[in-house]
């Protein structure tokens, strides 16, 4: 066991993946000699190589689409971000050709589209977003959100070995504030499996990536209260663990969801529409939102604190639920 913090955990899986598999190829700005803007893939040229560890030019487009052209040819890419704010620059890539691919033709796209997103560290509008549910709409894609050093290894290490395209969001405010034990030997955590990070009974608390960690600090004030929350995390966006929240839901009877992302369109409402389309029986109250308001990410700290979602929030509102 070795205790690592979230980034080394991540660079720990594209070592491995890269040393297991020859076809293991990573392509991005920056990623070579500088070691990628947050030293994700520091140490991977120097061990694999310009064939293998690839500086690209600023285009997310050209990234993406080499990255699509390399998978026909039998390689499995892992293209990077710098920042997941700049996915937007080749949505195209990724909804109409990465996405469709094997429906329309039958040729698998195994390839991971990585990088840092989320907010806290006072980045403002352009290096702060979840731009996450622009690609859980997207049929044929995956999307994984992970909380933990644990799952950022397993899970990455799922996806560089999935068929499909996925998208692996890896929430900057975690890299290096959080650390966990985590095994020596190879291991994988499944795609598409939420966990249950605490076990409650008055009501469920689902959320993913850094409010995982806000709310288990919340769970734990709660706790004190005599409020034993049931905390899930999503872990996977994209194929959603229904059944998870479901089981969880017919215990409790009661749903709160929280995510850092902005409340309209966001995850939360389509977990809500899944608990009422299938457990509305079980519910003895109103299904619940935590989320970062409906704006741009503010660059000012004081106002990047008002935009994001605390423990104070998460609190408040399942205590107004387990009045139900």
């Amino acid at each position: 066991m070795a205790h690592v913090t979230f980034l080394e955990a991540i660079r720990q899986a594209l070592f491995e993946e890269m040393e297991r598999d020859p076809a293991v190829v990573c392509l991005g700005e920056d990623i070579g000699v500088y070691g990628g803007a947050f030293k994700v893939t520091a140490g991977l040229l120097e061990r694999f190589g310009w064939e293998r560890v690839i500086d690209t030019p600023i285009s997310e487009t050209a990234i993406v689409g080499a990255a699509v052209g390399m998978s026909y040819l039998g390689l499995r890419p892992v293209a990077e971000m710098q920042f997941m704010d700049f996915i937007a620059c080749c949505f195209n890539q990724i909804t109409n050709f990465a996405a469709k691919s094997y429906y329309r033709w039958g040729a698998p796209v195994p390839i991971v589209i990585r990088g840092p997103s989320g907010g806290g560290v006072h980045g403002g509008p352009f290096h702060s977003q979840n731009p996450e549910m622009y690609f859980v709409h997207t049929p044929g894609l995956k999307v994984v959100y992970p909380a933990t050093p644990y799952d950022a290894k397993g899970l990455l290490k799922s996806a560089i070995r999935d068929n499909n395209p996925v998208l692996f969001f890896e929430h900057k405010f975690l890299y290096r504030r959080i650390k966990e034990e985590i095994p020596a030997d190879d291991y994988t955590v499944p795609l598409g499996q939420a966990k249950v990070r605490r076990e409650g009974r008055d009501l469920t608390l689902v959320t993913y990536a850094a409010m995982v960690h806000t709310c288990l600090e919340a769970a734990e004030q709660l706790a004190q209260e005599g409020i034993e929350v049931e905390l899930i995390d999503l872990r996977t966006l994209l194929p959603l663990d229904r059944e998870t929240i479901l089981q969880s839901l017919r215990k409790t009877n009661k749903l709160l969801v929280v995510h850092e992302d902005t409340k309209t369109g966001g995850i939360a409402g389509e977990i809500a529409a899944l608990v009422c389309e299938n457990a509305f029986e079980d519910l003895d109250g109103p299904i619940l939102r935590v989320t970062a308001l409906d704006t741009p990410v503010p660059y000012s700290p004081p106002l990047e604190e008002r935009f994001l979602p605390n423990v104070h929030d998460v609190v408040r509102a399942a205590r107004e639920l387990a009045r139900y």
